[in-house]
């Protein structure tokens, strides 16, 4: 019994996946090092000194290997036998979290442990990424064969995420929300998925554009409107093929758009919500009528999408003015470009900028960036820490950066693909999915194009927490992977 043990132990590390395990340590390395450069004491400059950022920061890898290394010796099967009790520790442990974690910057979000701090939404990703696989590996499971399998999908997804949220960490809990595409994956509709970037377009152009006003109201209220009219006359065409339909509610649309306009030249005031709402009601009504008797279904989405849109858009200007906070909305401005405040939120960003500007095309050179050696970018050693290669290492190190990253992303798509089971597979789409939503909202934020919400680099951003979150995360794929044969 002894020999089979260690003769499946040697098998699992022929078998895995060297590439993805080689990949890993290029980032971890290459993240404590580029701790190591934005944190340069110049009076005490070693590189493992565990009263250093840096040397922490390699201590914590050493501890990821260990996990890592216990990840591999476990039998892969466990993973997928406790999935649900896992998830169950996880969830209590955030309800925990909620009442123990001391304040730290208004978030209640880290446990104390002695001289130790971590983060349980760190590791509820994985958890939720083993219970969202286990579900989707129940048997005769589909995702679209009934609402019910929608709801408790959405169950697992939303519950970390409200949790999170009551600890007021909003940028840990909107990582939770990339995994919507892993459901997409799995045959969510792609309207879904449509009316998603739909919600954040009509949000984005509601707040940024309140001037001038078109009809009597803001002109970015007024263009999302006839986004909303445009899309519900393609949808008619389209998506329940009517091109009849479809061709009277455009041509409808058209007519009363220049009446509208005509009048308005003319000096006559026009109410421009009451306007669009008319037509679109008539439109509604109208497709009521006229569409087939026999399958009301595509059509019935379509009225309820212009709905919803709708009451989106009216919600809007609620959310944004009653729900988030004040420093949330301000950094929402400064990102838009509504406000420019330099010296207070928008702060960061902007040294950020200035210190990936001055890198150029190859750099100032290692330890010799001025913006972050002189410490003008706050929180460089953590979520900023990208801004430190791109000063440093410029366009070429910054560039190489985010291919190893695409490398990664691609290699486990790789992985996800070829999994016998929906559990690897499901859960391979769930680690991509974390890791492309950190990814682009880390970059999107030191770059200006986010707002900042406190989401880490991966494998870059100091603390112990994220990478050992992220460490479960990849090896437990790997051990699926390097297992998927049994």
């Amino acid at each position: 019994m002894e020999l089979k043990s260690t003769d499946t132990g040697t098998s699992i590390f022929r078998t895995v996946d060297w590439i993805t395990l080689i990949l890993y340590l290029l980032l971890v390395t290459m993240g404590a090092v580029s701790i190591y450069a934005a944190s340069y004491d110049f009076d005490n400059a070693s590189l493992f000194d565990f009263n250093e950022f840096s040397g922490k920061q390699f201590l914590w890898i050493g501890l990821a290997l260990v996990i890592g290394l216990v990840i591999f010796l476990l039998d892969y099967r466990l993973y997928e036998a406790y999935a649900y009790p896992i998830y169950a520790i996880v969830i209590l442990v955030l309800i925990a979290t909620i009442f123990l974690a001391p304040d730290i910057k208004g978030s209640r979000s880290w446990l104390q442990f002695g001289p130790v701090s971590l983060q349980p939404a760190e590791f509820g990703k994985f958890a939720t990424a083993l219970a969202l696989a286990k579900l989707f590996d129940s048997y005769n499971f589909s995702l679209n064969e009934k609402m019910s399998n929608y709801a408790r999908a959405l169950t697992i997804i939303f519950l970390p995420i409200m949790l999170i949220l009551l600890q007021k960490e909003t940028g840990s809990a909107l990582v939770y929300l990339s995994l919507v595409f892993v459901l997409y994956r799995e045959g969510m509709p792609g309207i879904i998925l449509c009316s998603i970037l739909c919600a954040v377009t009509y949000f984005v152009v509601a707040v940024k554009y309140t001037t001038p006003l078109i009809l009597g109201i803001p002109c970015g209220e007024f263009s999302i409107f006839v986004i909303i009219l445009l899309l519900y006359a393609l949808m008619i065409l389209f998506f329940c093929k009517e091109a009849v339909l479809g061709r009277n509610i455009i041509l409808g649309f058209l007519g009363s758009g220049i009446i509208v306009a005509v009048l308005s030249f003319l000096g006559v005031a026009i109410n421009g919500r009451i306007f669009f709402l008319s037509i679109l009601g008539v439109a509604i009504i109208y497709t009521v009528i006229a569409m087939p008797k026999h399958r009301p279904g595509r059509f019935g989405i379509t009225i309820a999408a212009a709905l919803v849109s709708v009451s989106f858009l009216f919600s809007v200007n609620y959310v944004f003015g009653n729900i988030l906070q004040p420093h949330q909305q301000t950094r929402i401005k400064v990102s838009l470009g509504i406000e420019d405040d330099i010296r207070g939120a928008g702060y960061n960003v902007n040294q950020s900028k200035i210190a990936i500007g001055s890198g150029g095309l190859t750099g100032k050179g290692f330890l010799n960036g001025t913006q972050t050696k002189l410490k003008y970018v706050p929180e460089q050693h953590t979520d900023f820490i990208y801004c430190t290669i791109g000063e440093e290492e410029g366009f070429v190190g910054s560039a190489a950066v985010l291919l190893l990253f695409l490398a990664l992303i691609l290699r486990l798509i790789k992985l996800a693909e070829r999994q016998r089971t929906a559990f690897g597979r499901v859960y391979g789409y769930c680690v991509v999915s974390y890791l492309i939503f950190h990814l682009a909202i880390n970059i999107g934020m030191v770059i200006g194009l986010c707002p900042v919400i406190g989401i880490p680099l991966p494998f870059f951003s100091y603390g112990g927490s994220s990478l050992w979150g992220f460490t479960i995360l990849l090896f437990i794929m790997l051990k699926i992977d390097a297992s998927r044969r049994e």
